[in-house]
């Protein structure tokens, strides 16, 4: 398993660890690559709990440049003095969002999956940023992602446990993060280590449109 350690974190299993599979690797390739930028600036894009916030954090300890996290709740002049001052500087800016960039100039109405900008000067510069996706992860990622979880809840859950779980799990980090949740507060209420039982009943508890958890 690759896995990034921030920087200013303690060694330790409930330290914030950034797992590396095919959701995040050409994003995490591009974010060591800063001086590659156009204009200096990438804006990085993710499902929730998909570690954007991070890989943000990772971005600055290591000194490769600033960051604005939730970019799209930012006041849009004030996101374009930010963009302004990088290029004044030279420093890279990498700009987080929730929602990848829509076309400049596009109607929010057209596509609410996207990120539109009312300001027309600040849009086509955004337009002109690296985009960084972070993507579903595969089966191998879902595995490490259940690995790294169940380390920072200290719960046993053996390599079989963790490829029977990744083969039928939401496909997606917030639901790996829901299940493992999930396992953990069944095991300590039934006071056993994970079985195949609690393993299953996990699974059902967190399957999209259960409802249990969110």
């Amino acid at each position: 398993m690759r896995q990034i350690a921030l920087p200013l974190s303690p060694a330790s299993d409930q330290a914030p660890r950034i797992v590396v599979g095919n959701a995040n690797a050409a994003a995490i390739d591009a974010l060591l690559e800063p001086d590659r930028w156009p204009f200096h600036t990438a804006i990085l894009s993710g499902p929730a709990r998909s570690g954007k916030s991070l890989l943000a954090r990772w971005f600055v300890e290591t000194g490769a440049g600033d960051t604005i996290d939730d970019a799209w709740h930012l006041p849009e002049d004030e996101l374009f003095h930010r963009w302004n001052r990088a290029q004044e500087t030279g420093r890279a800016l990498l700009i987080v969002s929730d929602r990848p960039f829509g076309a400049a100039g596009a109607e929010a109405t057209d596509d609410a999956a996207h990120w539109h900008v009312a300001l027309p000067d600040l849009a086509s510069r955004l337009g002109a940023a690296l985009p960084l996706t972070i993507g579903a992860p595969d089966d191998e990622m879902l595995a490490d992602l259940i690995e790294v979880h169940a380390q920072m809840r200290a719960l046993a859950l053996d390599p079989s446990a963790q490829r029977y779980l990744a083969g039928r799990c939401e496909r997606s980090h917030v639901g790996v993060e829901n299940l493992v949740a999930a396992i953990d507060r069944l095991s300590l209420e039934r006071k056993s280590a994970p079985t195949l039982s609690i393993l299953r009943d996990a699974l059902d508890e967190t399957k999209p449109g259960s409802g249990t958890l969110s």
